[in-house]
């Protein structure tokens, strides 16, 4: 098979299949490394707590989004 007839085939899958087939090829190149995924949770969990805590503010994403655009035309 052609790698343009395997590239039509998958194009032609519902789009639920094709995201599946994606996601296939991309774990292919990138394995997944549990180790870093445990230091993700981690991450995560600790800015949750602070969250929670009251020790940071959560800024409104629309905010985040206009002072990098700002910063961006500087």
């Amino acid at each position: 098979m052609r790698l343009q007839d395997l590239i039509d085939e998958a194009s032609a899958l519902p789009v639920d299949e094709r995201a599946l087939v994606v996601e296939s090829l991309l774990k292919s190149l990138n394995p997944i490394e549990a180790s870093i995924d445990e230091k993700w949770v981690e991450v995560a969990e600790s800015r949750l707590d602070e969250l929670d805590s009251g020790r940071v503010e959560p800024v409104p994403g629309d905010e985040v989004f206009r002072k990098i655009r700002s910063r961006l035309q500087n």
